[in-house]
């Protein structure tokens, strides 16, 4: 059954708006918290890209209109009140004005390969001396996709040869590797995300 404006309860609270709560589709990561009117509700519901009702300008709001950083749906959902909404979405930029994934600043959760990943982008960045991973970015992606080849050999035998703790230092290797030769390449781990979601959506 397709949702409608009208299967909220609107608080007085909200000045008869519906809070709506965007969320990455694929990472999960809360991005922002807007307010939609009926007509912001049913262009989002139409066009398949969030769209507000701003308060402050008293008008609706597309999110992307002047930056192209848009909130493309995938999926809402009610919560058990019926007093706001959770829109899933795939964003194609920043969310926040301020060039950030999100307007939350909370702490990522995000596990120790994230947490890898942002620092091999920091040192391709700055570029430290004495890295070792500055000097596999010198080298170039050649160089990295031969030694990312290197280790997936290594791991592939330790693996057929059964023992599992040579296996896990291999793949290790083998993951901060593939991280390194992402960013030479400049692709993200949300990239790589959103291409397995997409094959898991087919």
């Amino acid at each position: 059954m397709l949702m409608t404006f009208d299967d909220f309860q609107l608080a007085k609270t909200a000045d008869g708006l519906l809070p709506v709560i965007v969320q990455d589709a694929t990472t999960l990561k809360v991005l922002m918290l807007g307010y939609m009117n009926r007509e912001a509700f049913d262009k989002t519901v139409a066009e398949g890209r969030v769209t507000f009702f701003s308060r402050t300008r008293q008008q609706l709001w597309t999110k992307g209109e002047t930056s192209g950083n848009w909130l493309h749906v995938v999926k809402m959902f009610k919560d058990c009140d019926s007093d706001t909404l959770l829109i899933q979405a795939n964003p194609t930029g920043p969310t926040c004005h301020r060039g950030t994934t999100a307007c939350f600043d909370t702490p990522e959760d995000e596990g120790f390969v994230r947490a890898l990943y942002k620092l091999v982008r920091n040192r391709h960045s700055e570029m430290p001396e004495g890295s070792y991973t500055t000097k596999l970015f010198i080298k170039g992606p050649k160089a990295i996709a031969k030694k990312v080849g290197e280790e997936t050999s290594e791991a592939i035998i330790e693996a057929v040869d059964g023992n599992r703790d040579r296996f896990i230092y291999e793949t290790a290797d083998l993951v901060y590797h593939l991280l390194v030769l992402m960013e030479a390449m400049g692709c993200t781990t949300e990239d790589i995300e959103r291409e397995l979601a997409l094959r898991h959506r087919q």
